[in-house]
């Protein structure tokens, strides 16, 4: 009975198990329960008293096992270690093995083995890696971003009131207006950075994703060429996304640009939209999607396709497998970006020689699409030039002198302050209005929002204009930069400033 008992836990389970001994270049297998037989195709009668040699046991791994074992009998200590192993119906595996030593009556080296196959939770690993990877390189973007876009702002600033300056024949004129453009191309860079790192401030609104697709058709067709064929799959009764239109136009066209470059010699490029329901299982071997419903789009191209080395990296910032001067390496993380800030994810499959597929989920949610006329098609008209006092809070000096020089050239009066705790300072000590706050989001000390707060209560008239590099994720949840017209994105032109401050303070005016 007790034996009976004994074989039954030997046998229980999927994971391999068996006692073995160690011969002089090879290992006999003296018994082995039922899922150890399975998994080297044999059965547990078939296996006793067979060496792996026989058993079809590939030489390295083979040679592993008897190092292993080896030890273990020289030190009395059990072993652990890894292999990745071939099955016979050609399945690769990575298998982890705990061995102990012992002794036979008769004072034989024998082994007692489990095997349990981490395929699975290797790769889970590694996607876990890589997702707090791409989180730590995201944050390390934005921060250069947001300090980068500071500067670029100072060029543009300063670029900008140079050319209004000079006449139109001046010689100088042509070499600023170069300086502007390199300031511009410097920031699109800056904006695909604070894409990737998740810390622009969109502008959601429930959208339908084929009519995106649509209105994009003609674009991408001169984008990728005559050589490409490009086809589309929209599906009817498509549910509907909350995103931002312009960001998910940027995610089409990176990922169109993607797969042009992929097919040098011509392809074919297909964008399909489906609705799709993910269940815990479509999710298990993606940490970071979520079960749900959802709305799918693929772009698919039939090019070179990538390894799975490149598959690991292809959304890390500046990674990329063009020659030098091809591309920046920004499309791709600029695309995963934007989908994760709108709580989407973005999966890829790829085999080379083949083609790839990106596929992007993003949530559905149960409401009627935005209308074209809801959105504010004619710019304002110029605004006058002011006359109010206005509360400066930036911690650039540099920026804050541009600004400064800006709004009094157009009339304003300016109070300026290098960080929250002078802006409460002044705020308390002014004796006259304070129509308006321009403050940066991010300062050290105190946040651009939490000095609003603690001013707001004294000065109820007071309007706030945020500006920044990027928007703190904390501000942002709490509903503080919910409005568009309360924000200013670094770097940003002397007109949209001037336009800005007309918008908040014309009313009153």
């Amino acid at each position: 009975q007790s034996e009976s008992i004994l074989r039954s836990v030997f046998d229980s389970g999927s994971m391999l198990r068996g006692v073995v001994e160690l011969l002089e270049d090879d290992i006999l297998h003296i018994s082995d329960n039922a899922a150890s037989a399975k998994f080297l195709g044999a059965t547990p009668e078939a296996m006793r008293n067979r060496r792996d040699s026989e058993l079809g046991v590939p030489r390295d791994t083979r040679r592993k096992w008897l190092d292993a074992y080896r030890d273990s009998e020289r030190t009395g200590h059990s072993v652990r270690f890894e292999f990745l192993y071939a099955s016979p119906e050609g399945g690769r595996y990575l298998a982890a093995t705990v061995a102990h030593v012992g002794k036979s009556p008769e004072g034989r080296s024998l082994f007692s083995y489990v095997v349990e196959d981490v395929t699975e939770h290797r790769a889970l690993e590694e996607q876990l890696r890589q997702a707090l990877k791409m989180e730590a390189v995201g944050r390390l973007a934005g921060g250069v971003a947001h300090d980068f876009n500071n500067q670029l702002g100072v060029i543009t600033g300063y670029g900008e009131m140079m050319l209004r300056q000079l006449a139109e024949d001046d010689p100088q004129r042509p070499r600023v207006s170069q300086i502007l453009r390199a300031a511009r191309r410097a920031a699109d860079l800056t904006r695909q950075l604070l894409a990737f790192s998740r810390r622009q401030v969109l502008q959601p609104k429930v959208l339908d994703l084929n009519a995106v697709v649509s209105d994009m058709d003609t674009m991408l067709r001169r984008l990728i060429g005559e050589d490409i064929e490009l086809a589309t799959r929209l599906e009817s009764g498509l549910g509907r996304v909350m995103a931002d239109a312009g960001q998910l136009e940027q995610v089409l066209m990176n990922l169109s640009v993607n797969a042009r470059d992929a097919m040098p010699d011509g392809g074919k490029l297909t964008i399909e939209t489906r609705n799709v329901d993910l269940q815990a299982l479509d999710v298990a071997n993606h940490p970071a999607g979520k079960a749900g419903r959802y709305v799918m789009l693929v772009v698919s191209d039939t090019g070179a396709g990538m390894d799975a080395a490149t598959q690991s990296r292809i959304f890390e910032p500046f990674f990329t497998t063009k020659e030098l001067g091809k591309g920046t390496g920004l499309g791709l993380s600029t695309v995963y970006g934007i989908v994760k800030q709108s709580d989407g994810y973005i999966w890829v499959y790829s085999e080379l020689g083949v083609g790839s597929s990106f596929k992007v989920y993003l949530p559905r949610v149960d409401a009627a699409a935005a209308l074209a006329s809801d959105e504010k098609l004619e710019r304002s008209a110029p605004h006058a030039r002011g006359s109010e006092t206005i509360l400066l809070v930036e911690d650039e000096a540099g920026l804050r002198e541009m600004v400064r020089e800006i709004l009094e050239d157009n009339g304003y009066a300016l109070l300026l302050a290098r960080d929250g705790a002078e802006a409460l300072q002044i705020a308390d000590s002014h004796a006259g209005p304070i129509e308006l706050m321009i403050t940066d989001v991010i300062m050290p000390g105190m946040t651009g929002s939490s000095v609003a707060e603690k001013i707001g209560p004294t000065r109820p008239e007071m309007k706030v204009l945020y500006m920044s590099g990027y928007s703190d994720e904390a501000v942002l949840r709490h509903g503080m930069l919910g409005h568009a017209s309360a924000f200013l994105s670094k770097p940003f032109t002397l007109e949209a400033l001037l336009e800005k401050v007309g918008d908040l303070l014309g009313p009153r005016r």
